[in-house]
């Protein structure tokens, strides 16, 4: 995702890593024996894999985004950031002293993608890519959940999801909108609205 230059690109990006979640929450329900995550894994396939990546193709379409992201920082310094980000996850993970190894695995690539979704809303200048951003950083923070806990209780789970799935659309309006108003989505030019 950090060295992604394109829209299209960035969104099957994040399909990806939804299904890698959808994956990992699937094999979590199977080896803890809950059934509440198989429901859970089903929701991320639909939602974060299917629905969300959708409605973001149709607001990149309806908006008329170009294909460039906008970066800040090019690509190849955005991915030496991102193994620099990565290293630091896996220094706080063990830090923490949770000891058992696969969950020492878990929590790093958890704090791995909380970080690298901040880097790309930091690092991104168009609003929408800040909104992957975003998105990547929520399955951060659910990857961390189910690291930790084996998953969290089920109604928690389902507000997430709900939550995360109103933002998006909320997102898409907002971008939509700041699209039609100043004709374009690049949040520098917003710098000359300060008084």
């Amino acid at each position: 995702m950090v060295i992604a230059k394109r829209v299209p690109a960035l969104i099957r990006s994040f399909r990806y890593q939804s299904f890698f979640i959808f994956l990992v929450t699937l094999s979590a329900g199977f080896t803890e024996r809950q059934g509440d995550l198989y429901f859970v894994a089903l929701l991320i396939l639909v939602l974060k894999v299917f629905i969300i990546p959708v409605l973001l193709n149709l607001t990149a379409k309806r908006i008329n985004v170009d294909e460039g992201l906008g970066l800040f920082v090019n690509s190849q310094l955005s991915l030496i950031v991102a193994l620099i980000l990565s290293y630091c996850s896996w220094v706080f993970s063990r830090s923490l002293g949770f000891g058992l190894y696969h969950k020492l695995l878990g929590q790093t690539v958890a704090f791995s993608v909380l970080f690298i979704g901040a880097f790309l809303m930091i690092s991104r200048m168009k609003a929408f890519s800040q909104v992957a951003g975003l998105l990547v950083m929520e399955n951060g923070i659910f990857l961390f959940a189910l690291s930790v806990s084996g998953g969290m209780p089920f109604f928690v789970e389902i507000a997430i999801f709900l939550d995360v799935f109103v933002s998006v659309i909320i997102m898409g309006l907002f971008v939509y909108r700041i699209n039609k108003l100043f004709t374009h989505i690049d949040v520098t030019k917003l710098s000359r609205l300060k008084g």
